[in-house]
């Protein structure tokens, strides 16, 4: 009986894929978090609200809209493609930036959560002993909302990975470019190779599982330290 063949390519794709999201997402969304956590302007709830639009929004919506403003005219697509003459839609480069919208609000959302629990005192003790805003965030902030660092990194990885409308309507199908392991397994199931479609979803399944596993674990040992 001959083994079913697997292309790791899509695999390896996707992995390098969330491994890029959730870094940028890290970058941009401890600020964010931050100033949600702690600000009290009027606009807060507006900025919550565009921050979880990706949890309620249909795959498809999203990736729509996303397309269209990584097009060749589109706000962001448009300046690009003048100034590298590369287009941003149906590219890597594309998926990685539609990738970080889609999973904002689960690298944003643990953030703000530790954030919250943390306060603001550690970060004002830390100054009054003269360390600098940007040391004491560092040195002092951030190792107490480490619970809240490795859920982010966790979720925003796993639900990268696990993508599929937005990706495929921003980068499309393109073998060893676009094609991450969902639309593998989408193109599995259109020719009826349901084998390696089974060996590949089951492989998303187990890990999605043990991202459960390690988001429980880590909120029972890691506790938020509050002060």
């Amino acid at each position: 009986m001959d083994l079913p063949l697997i292309d790791f390519q899509p695999i390896w794709l996707s992995l390098q894929l969330a491994g890029v999201t959730v870094l940028i997402l890290l970058v941009w969304a401890t600020p964010l978090a931050w100033w949600l956590a702690h600000t009290r302007s009027r606009f807060r709830v507006v900025v919550e609200a565009v921050v979880a639009l990706p949890l309620v929004l249909p795959p498809t919506v999203l990736g729509f809209y996303m397309l269209i403003l990584l097009g060749p005219h589109g706000w962001v697509g448009g300046p690009v493609q003048a100034l590298t003459g590369s287009a941003l839609s149906f590219s890597f480069a594309g998926l990685v930036f539609a990738s970080c919208i889609y999973s904002l609000p689960f690298v944003v959302q643990p953030l703000h959560s530790a954030f919250e629990s943390v306060g603001k005192v550690p970060l004002e003790t830390a100054q009054s002993l003269g360390a600098s805003r940007l040391d004491a965030f560092f040195s002092v902030i951030s190792p107490l909302a480490r619970r809240g660092y490795l859920t982010a990194v966790v979720l925003g990885f796993a639900h990268t990975l696990g993508e599929f409308g937005v990706v495929l309507m921003v980068g499309g199908n393109i073998p060893g470019k676009t094609k991450v392991i969902s639309i593998e397994i989408y193109d599995r199931v259109e020719v009826l190779e349901y084998t390696q479609a089974h060996i590949l979803s089951a492989g998303l399944l187990l890990f999605s599982f043990l991202v459960l596993v390690m988001v429980y674990s880590i909120n029972r040992r890691l506790p938020v330290q509050v002060t």
